[in-house]
């Protein structure tokens, strides 16, 4: 009966560590999408709010640790180009 309860419970922590995984990719995607927008944006082109906005997401964007800017770059196929 034991072996059955643990055997549940691993399969109930896969399940959801599974479940975890994608949706860290869909937003590593999400990620790397927003940081290429950002890197393309020219601001002299750009209404004061859509600034502040960018601004905004660029901070965000450079609080990540650079493994999974990295990460998010990679999952849409970008890099950056100093």
């Amino acid at each position: 009966m034991q072996t059955n309860i643990n055997q549940n419970e691993i399969n109930m922590l896969r399940a959801e560590l599974e479940l975890l995984m994608r949706e860290r990719q869909s937003l590593l995607k999400v990620t790397g999408a927003a940081a290429g927008l950002i890197a393309e944006m020219d601001s002299h082109d750009l209404a004061i709010s859509t600034i502040e906005a960018a601004d905004l997401l660029a901070t965000t964007i450079n609080g990540l640790s650079e493994e999974t800017l990295q990460d998010a770059l990679s999952a849409v196929n970008a890099e950056i180009v100093e």
